[in-house]
């Protein structure tokens, strides 16, 4: 891996555009349902144990949080969407926060979509597919919670998911667990070959 996981910090947790950092580091993106493991994806990634504040209380990542790797990269974790209990209001102004940060950034490289690979996509799951789709932005598929299947049961759910979302087979599909940590390797290879 050409990134020192061990130099990582939080640069800051921004509402809009006007508080984007100043650099010409590449971002990816992290977008996913509340609850679809996001917080441990990106522990697992890192190596650490609480580093994106895992939540018991879905909906919590409520800005756009730029994590600096190794003054290489940013993960910018999005909110999780399809939280019921938040307002609508509350919802369309993470929504218009999400949708100015991806249609806009020009150091954006990429988007890994989280879904939840023991259910079918929900219709949230969808439309942001579509809508990075829409935008040409590229976009890396990761199924988690792999572990909770069993493995023989993987094909299957994979192209469950995969009929779906009406996938791109020119997208990237990782299959992950961030309790076992299937796919770590997979993910960090995919992640770095948009940052070259």
């Amino acid at each position: 891996m050409k990134f020192n996981i061990h130099n990582v910090s939080l640069t800051i947790s921004a509402a809009s555009s006007k508080q984007y950092p100043e650099t010409a580091m590449p971002e990816i993106a992290l977008a996913g349902r509340s609850n679809v493991g996001k917080s441990s994806f990106i522990n697992t990634l890192l190596n650490r144990k609480n580093f994106a504040r895992t939540s018991g209380r879905p909906g919590k990542t409520q800005l756009l949080n730029f994590f600096n790797i190794d003054d290489t990269l940013h993960f910018v974790d999005v909110p999780g969407y399809g939280y019921a209990r938040v307002s609508k209001k509350e919802r369309e102004k993470w929504g218009g926060m999400i949708e100015e940060y991806l249609t806009t950034r020009a150091n954006l490289r990429a988007v890994v979509s989280l879904v939840d690979m023991r259910h079918e996509p929900s219709a949230d799951d969808v439309q942001m597919y579509e809508f990075l789709k829409y935008y040409e932005i590229p976009v890396i598929l990761v199924a988690t919670k792999a572990d909770k299947i069993p493995r023989s049961k993987w094909n299957k759910h994979e192209s469950m998911i995969k009929r779906t979302l009406q996938f791109d087979s020119t997208d990237d599909f990782v299959i992950f667990s961030s309790f076992d940590k299937t796919g770590l390797d997979e993910a960090w290879a995919v992640i770095e070959s948009f940052v070259d």
